[in-house]
Formats: structure tokens, sequence, C-alpha cells
């Protein structure tokens, strides 16, 4: 029985429209392969947002949302912006207002070590290959949203957490390992700050209500160096906000891409998903765009809607491509396929399986283009 399911669409800028655009190709062949319905629905966010309305986030971008079972979020930034200091309004604006007005407060990055990619990465191959784990960092709360000002000679920053914060996305942490390897990092500073103290304490109790799940906790700066140590001893990386904006950042070039690279941010109500790489305005308008880790961030979608063999299947096809070559020139200078046939690969793969997307088949040009 198939399922009915409202999806936001939000470009934004640079090669956001051009990666979406492939993400909903994908979603309307999982549609048709497995008897669903997707209805879809368009917001403008960021700098085309800025020139068309005077704001990175309309009212009724934000409608879209509130109004979606998930949504699809491309990329913000525009170096009209980036270059100009004096701008009072910006594109990244967009992004901070969305998170807070929806409630977005678990931020979810897997990484995985592609075997094909492993010469891409900065590190020795047998430190990454094998690599596989997801980093649930707290989005809302923390220093970057605590009381701040200047004094007369200084400034100040504070951190505050409370218990909620805390335990709500522990749950989703735990119950994350509870279907991977059963294993929960949570990384802190408690030896020295008192938020860290409650994070270890509030998460060692919830930990209770997970038995087969092994809690394990690291100081943010052992965690730092242990990530290029040894990033396959990781299953779930639990941590708070700011830890995990500087942890997941590290994290995402071991798999030496930053072109397959997904992400979610979870509220309550809705989650977006989103490549994690940026706007790359360079690239804008010429097909050569990376769309894997939008199409890996369908996947994500998925499996928050619940359709978990869908996800499955998209994923499947993402590996396929990885190895048949039938990627963009980032991954394979001089050989490189443009955006939209990298997307029509993953599309052939989940209508028809990969022997129909495979790459002589694409340069014959016998695939059905859907």
């Amino acid at each position: 029985m198939g399922v009915k399911k409202k999806i936001g669409m939000l470009p934004g800028d640079g090669i956001g429209p051009e990666v979406v655009a492939e993400g909903r190709k994908v979603l309307e062949a999982i549609a048709e392969r497995f008897g669903h319905s997707f209805e879809f629905s368009y917001g403008d966010v960021g700098a085309v947002a800025i020139d068309n309305t005077g704001t990175p986030l309309p009212d009724e971008t934000l409608a879209v949302c509130e109004q979606s079972d998930a949504f699809l979020f491309g990329a913000i930034g525009d170096p009209k912006y980036d270059n100009d200091p004096s701008a009072k309004v910006r594109p990244e604006q967009g992004l901070l207002k969305l998170r807070k007005s929806l409630g977005l407060f678990a931020n979810i990055r897997p990484v995985t070590a592609y075997d094909s990619l492993l010469h891409m990465s900065p590190l020795k191959v047998d430190r990454v290959k094998g690599a596989d784990f997801v980093v649930y960092r707290e989005l809302t709360g923390g220093i970057y949203f605590g009381e701040k000002g200047r004094t007369e000679d200084g400034a100040y920053d504070h951190c505050t957490y409370s218990n909620y914060e805390i335990d709500r996305i522990a749950h989703l942490a735990f119950k994350s390992a509870e279907n991977r390897n059963k294993k929960v990092t949570l990384i802190d500073k408690a030896n020295v700050l008192e938020t860290s103290r409650l994070w270890r304490e509030r998460v060692t109790a919830i930990a209770k209500d997970y038995p087969e799940v092994t809690l394990e906790a690291m100081f943010v700066d052992n965690a730092a160096m242990q990530m290029i140590q040894n990033p396959k001893q990781f299953d779930v990386i639990l941590t708070e906000n700011m830890f995990g904006d500087i942890i997941s950042d590290e994290a995402s070039v071991i798999g030496g891409s930053l072109g397959l690279l997904p992400s979610a941010s979870i509220g309550d109500k809705t989650g977006m998903f989103e490549p994690i790489h940026g706007s790359y305005p360079q690239a804008a308008g010429k097909n050569i765009a990376n769309p894997l880790a939008t199409i890996l961030s369908v996947a994500m979608l998925l499996d928050h809607i619940g359709l978990i063999d869908e996800a499955i299947e998209v994923r499947q096809a993402v590996n396929a491509s990885l190895r048949n070559g039938l990627v963009t020139e980032d991954l394979a200078k001089n050989q490189g396929y443009g955006t939209d046939r990298v997307g029509d690969f993953i599309v052939n793969c989940i209508l028809d399986g990969e022997e129909s997307g495979s790459q002589s088949n694409i340069e014959a040009g016998l695939s059905t283009i859907i």
C-alpha cells in the first residue's frame, strides 16, 4: 500500500537548484517503483529570496516547510553577500531562522568512507577503510544561543543547557545505535565545564533505557585526536552544539569528498535534509555539481518518513554509481559525467536495476531517461 506525503523543496542558491532537481527525480522514481504519492511544494530561501522579497526566509517558504512531512534543502550563499561585510541581511540568516522557527534540534551527519574513494582521503587508507559513523549534534542550545554581550573591558558568551534539551537528542542517538553497531560515544568537556557534567549525568541515566547499547564518554580534545588516529572506533557520536559543529566538520573530510555527505536536521514535527556542501557559485549552471550528497540526503528523508526499504534502494544505487564510475568530475578527473547524467543513472538503477544504468548503456544512449 503506497503512502502519500508532502515534501517541501527549497533549492536555494548556486548549485542548489541543480542538485535538488536530481533529488526530486530520485523521489519520483521511488514513488513510481513503490506506488507512493509525493506532493512537492517549492519555496525561495537564501540570496535568491533576498533578491525577490528582501528577506532570506519569506513567510511563504516557512509555510511550505511547516506543511510538509519533510523538506529537501539545496544550498545558500552568494559572493555578493559573502564579500560585503556591511550587508545587514545575509542568506545564512535564513538557515538559522529556519532551524529556530521549526524547532530543528538535532543535526545528524553520517560519515562513510567508500572503498572506491579511499585514495581521495587525506588520511592513510588503513586508517579510514571501513569507517562508518554518524554524528548527532544538538542544534538549538549551548553557547551559540546563550546570553552574550560586551562589558567595559571584555565580552561574554553564556553556555546553558536544560535537561529536556539533552534528553530529547540523547534518545535519538541511542535509538540510532540500536539499529547500527550498538555504541554511543558522548563527546564533552566534563573535566572543566558544568554543562558538560550535566550532559554526562543525563546521558548516563538515559543509557540504562538501552541495555544493548554501550556508552562511552570522551573529552572533546581527545575525540578530535581520535577522529584522525582511528575513526573506525566510532559508531554514533552524541555531542552539544559547538563541539558538534567542530567535530562534524573534522569528520567530514575523512571520506575524501564533501560531495558525498548528506545531513538531516530533525524537529518534533518535520525534518530538513540537505547536502553539507556549500552553494559553490562558480559551478552554478554548468551541470558539473555532484548530486550524490543530495541524493543520499533523500535516502535520509525516506528513512525519516518510515520508508526504510526505499532508502536502502537509493543508497544501493549510489554505491552502484561509485562502483561503475558514473560520477561527476570532482570524483573522476577528465572522465566525469554531468549532474543530470548521474541522476539519470540513479533513477535507472531504482526503476530497472543496476544493469539498466550501466556505463556502457549510458554511453550508448540506451537507458531510459526519465
